[in-house]
C-alpha cells in the first residue's frame, strides 16, 4: 500500500501485512498453528526474508487479499473457526493499515491433537 499525503508517501510492505494477519490468526480460538509448506520454508531461507509462515498476501494501493493455511485444534468446529479467523484477520489488517481487505481465504491443512502440540516437552521428560 502506498498513500500520497501532503508530507510525503506512506508505504506498507507485504511482509508487514502478512505479519499482522499471522498474529491475528494465531489469536483466533481453535487455531492451533499456521501451516507452512516445504517450498515456503526453502524460499524463506533462500530469499532471506522473514515471511510469515502460512500467510500469503497481495497488497495493492488500497486493497489487500490474504490467504491463510492453518491447523485447527481437534474438536473445534472448523466452519466456525474459519469464519472467526476471517473476521479477526480482516479487522486487524484494516485497523492497523487502513487497507480494505477484499478477501480472506482459509485453507485448513491439518488437525492438531493435544498430544501433538507438545512433542519437544514429551521428549525432554525424565523416563
Amino acid at each position: 500500500m502506498s498513500e500520497i499525503i501532503d508530507q510525503g508517501l506512506i508505504r506498507i510492505s507485504d511482509d508487514v501485512v502478512a505479519t499482522i494477519a499471522g498474529l491475528a490468526a494465531l489469536e483466533t480460538p481453535g487455531v492451533s498453528a499456521m501451516s507452512g509448506g516445504i517450498s515456503e520454508g526453502l524460499a524463506k531461507r533462500l530469499s532471506g526474508k522473514n515471511a510469515q509462515r502460512g500467510v500469503s498476501v497481495e497488497v495493492g494501493q488500497v486493497e489487500a487479499a490474504i490467504d491463510l493455511r492453518i491447523v485447527v485444534q481437534y474438536g473445534s468446529p472448523i466452519q466456525e473457526v474459519g469464519r472467526r479467523l476471517q473476521e479477526n484477520v480482516r479487522e486487524a489488517v484494516e485497523n492497523m493499515t487502513g487497507l480494505r481487505v477484499v478477501e480472506v481465504n482459509v485453507k485448513v491443512e491439518g488437525v492438531a491433537f493435544k498430544d501433538e502440540a507438545e512433542p519437544e516437552d514429551a521428549a525432554n521428560r525424565v523416563k
